[in-house]
C-alpha cells in the first residue's frame, strides 16, 4: 500500500516526535519521573524561585495542567513552595530534587547522544538549528 503521508515533511516530523518522547519516556520511568517532571525540574533548578504561571509559560503547560504537575513533584519530596506575595509561590528544588535530577541528566546525557548519532554524521550539526527554525521566532 502506499502511503502518501511519507512524502510529506511534518508527517514525518510528527513521528520522529513521537518516537523520540517515547524513547525518553521510557528511560526516565525507572527513576519514577515523567517528562514534563524532568522539564519543569531543568527549568526551576535553572531559574531558582520561578513562579508556577512562568514556568507554564516557559514550558507551554496549561494553568490546569501546572496544578497537578507541580503536586506531584512536591509530594515527591523534589520540590518547595515559598510565599511570594498573597497568591503566587516561588518554585524550588529540595536537595532531593537536586539530586533526582542529577541522575537524570545522566539519563538525558546519554538520550541525546543517542538521538543525535541516529542522524547521519554529514547532518548533525544542522539537525538542532533546523529544528529550532521550526518553532523560534
Amino acid at each position: 500500500m502506499k502511503d502518501p503521508l511519507l512524502d510529506l515533511p511534518g508527517y514525518s516530523l510528527r513521528r520522529a516526535a513521537s518516537a523520540m518522547m517515547a524513547e525518553f519516556a521510557a528511560r526516565i520511568e525507572p527513576l519514577g519521573l515523567r517528562i514534563a517532571d524532568v522539564s519543569a525540574l531543568l527549568v526551576i533548578e535553572a531559574n531558582p524561585g520561578v513562579t508556577a504561571s512562568q514556568l507554564g509559560r516557559a514550558l507551554d503547560i496549561q494553568r490546569a495542567n501546572m496544578v497537578p504537575l507541580l503536586n506531584r513533584i512536591e509530594d515527591a519530596g523534589l520540590l518547595t513552595r515559598r510565599p511570594l506575595d498573597g497568591k503566587s509561590h516561588s518554585l524550588h528544588l529540595t536537595e532531593a530534587g537536586a539530586s533526582k535530577l542529577a541522575t537524570a541528566r545522566i539519563t538525558i546525557a546519554t538520550f541525546e547522544d543517542w538521538l543525535v548519532h541516529r542522524v547521519p554524521a554529514e547532518h548533525r550539526a544542522h539537525l538542532k538549528p533546523a529544528l529550532d527554525a521550526l518553532w523560534r521566532d
